[in-house]
């Protein structure tokens, strides 16, 4: 499978840029997204993600998410989100409250294409920590969000036959 994940730096701020074509209608691909409780269907388990929020509707902009998260091998992470932008069948943004980041803001963006839906998650996050995280970002950070959105690929490549283009 061609993945698509790209990461860039700017002065200590990331972004990570993925892109997918789902095999889907928007209806189909937005009911997915936007339920909370889909979010552990495309999370690597060896990362223990763990929803910790009452039970999980549709959501809408405000709405806060818990979850637990193992960020090393004995090592689990509160991380607070909140949904702060939400146009239906669109896009939705979620950002970090609290959690291993200094600063997360991810965007998920939805649009019409040939062959079904193209799906742009766009993260722009900073790690903490200074030097010491630049160093960590490079030798391991990254590496592990591109196999987190690689896992992601995989699964909806399985659940709606996505086609990754770029």
């Amino acid at each position: 499978m061609n993945q698509n994940i790209e990461i860039v730096a700017h002065s200590g701020i990331y972004t990570l840029l993925a892109e997918q074509i789902l095999n889907v209608s928007i209806p189909e691909a937005w009911e997915f997204f936007s339920s909370p409780k889909n979010l552990s269907k495309i999370t690597p388990p060896q990362m223990g993600f763990y929803i910790t929020s009452e039970e999980l509707k549709q959501m809408f902009a405000g709405q806060i998410i818990t979850y637990q998260i193992r960020v090393f091998p004995f090592l689990k992470a509160n991380w607070v989100t909140e949904i702060t932008h939400v146009k239906e069948q669109s896009y939705f943004v979620d950002e970090q409250r609290f959690g291993p980041y200094k600063m997360w803001h991810h965007e998920h963006h939805f649009s019409e294409t040939e062959g079904g839906v193209k799906m742009i998650d766009r993260v722009t996050y900073k790690i903490p920590f200074g030097f010491i995280g630049k160093i960590a970002h490079s030798i391991f950070i990254k590496r592990k969000l591109e196999d987190i959105f690689s896992y992601r690929a995989k699964v909806l490549d399985r659940k709606f036959s996505v086609m990754n283009f770029k």
